[in-house]
């Protein structure tokens, strides 16, 4: 099997890591289903208001282990270095299959969570491209929620920062932003696209402002 080859098959295997939902497998763990109770998401932050902060930890890891795995394990293949469209495609299409499956799993009728964890694992994983401004975008991330406490806005403003947050590293860094990486740069778009639809309930929240703060507990 030559490297191509190796990065198509990483690409299904990627999706079913992703598809795994550990939210869900913890809460029934615990005796709590978490598509029924709280905010009814299988994510970290709901688990950790149904369970505590410990499982926030452990869900979240989880959930960002299976982002950072299979991306880093395209990235092993490429060396961690993009020659060309393709290569950087594939390792592209790898990071999506593994968001993918945590947002559309396989295990829970194509149902899934929000994807700020396991997006948090593929930043990791596409090193150094994405993990540079993905750290930058966890300072905005953070600098948000110490203002506001609302961990759904911090993670819209944190992914949104994300993309502006790569085209500055890359220009920079002189990447080849708009030639061998621009898959790249259309990955960077899409995540905080994903992200910010797959929170758009929390939207609607915060704008008629019902949505909990860090540290409550759901009803």
């Amino acid at each position: 099997m030559n490297r191509t080859q190796a990065l198509l098959a990483l690409i299904p295997a990627a999706y079913v890591v992703g598809s795994i939902p550990f939210g869900l497998i913890v809460g029934r763990a615990k005796g709590i289903d978490p598509r029924t109770a709280g905010s009814k998401n299988i994510g970290a932050t709901n688990l950790g208001r149904l369970l505590g902060k410990k499982y926030f930890f452990i869900v979240f890891v989880l959930d960002l282990l299976k982002g950072a795995i299979p991306t880093l394990a395209a990235g092993v293949l490429l060396n961690f270095t993009v020659e060309n469209r393709l290569a950087c495609l594939l390792w592209v299409l790898v990071a999506f299959a593994a968001l993918l499956g945590h947002m559309a799993s396989l295990f829970l009728k194509f149902k899934g969570g929000k994807g700020v964890a396991t997006s948090a694992g593929v930043l990791l994983g596409v090193f150094p491209y994405f993990t540079l401004p993905g750290l930058a975008a966890v300072v905005v991330w953070g600098l948000v929620f110490g203002l506001v406490r609302y961990i759904s806005a911090a993670s819209i403003f944190g992914a949104a920062a994300f993309p502006l947050l790569y085209l500055l590293l890359g220009a920079l860094r002189h990447w080849p932003i708009l030639d061998a990486q621009l898959p790249f740069l259309i990955f960077s778009l899409l995540i905080p696209a994903l992200i910010i639809y797959k929170h758009r309930a929390n939207i609607s929240r915060l704008r008629s402002g019902t949505e909990l703060r860090a540290g409550r507990k759901s009803l």
